[in-house]
C-alpha cells in the first residue's frame, strides 16, 4: 500500500483529505505541523509527502529544504499545498524543493494524477 505523509495543521482539511485518499486507497500517515512532518518523514519514509506551506512551528518550505537536504528522505517526493495560488508561490515551493506544487481548495482527481505520476516516474 502506497504511504503518504500529510503535512497539514487545519483539523478540517486535514480530516477531509486524509480520509479521501485513504478511500482511494493509501496509507495516510498525518502530522499537524513542519517540525512533526520532518521526523515523520525520517522515521516513516513515506512513498510520498503532502505539505501544507504554512504551518505552525516549522513552515512548509523549511520542512521540505530539511527533507531534501537530508540523505535519507531527499528522494521522497513532495507536492507542496497552498491556498496560495500565484505563480510565485509555485517557484518557491519548487526551488524550495517541491517536486510539484497543488493549491487549495484541493482538486482530488488532479491531485491524485500528480500523485500517481510522481511515483511512477
Amino acid at each position: 500500500m502506497t504511504r503518504i505523509l500529510l503535512v497539514e495543521d487545519n483539523e478540517m482539511n486535514r480530516d477531509m483529505l486524509s480520509r479521501r485518499l485513504s478511500r482511494r486507497g493509501f496509507e495516510v500517515l498525518i502530522a499537524e505541523n513542519g517540525q512533526a512532518g520532518v521526523e515523520l518523514a525520517a522515521s516513516e519514509k513515506p512513498d510520498l509527502i503532502l505539505m501544507d506551506m504554512s504551518l505552525p512551528v516549522m513552515d512548509g518550505w523549511e520542512a521540505t529544504r530539511r527533507i531534501k537536504a537530508d540523505p535519507l528522505t531527499s528522494a521522497i517526493p513532495v507536492i507542496a499545498l497552498t491556498a496560495h495560488a500565484m505563480a510565485s508561490d509555485r517557484e518557491m515551493a519548487l526551488k524550495a524543493g517541491c517536486d510539484d506544487y497543488d493549491s487549495k481548495p484541493v482538486d482530488l482527481p488532479q491531485l491524485v494524477r500528480k500523485i500517481e505520476q510522481l511515483l511512477t516516474t
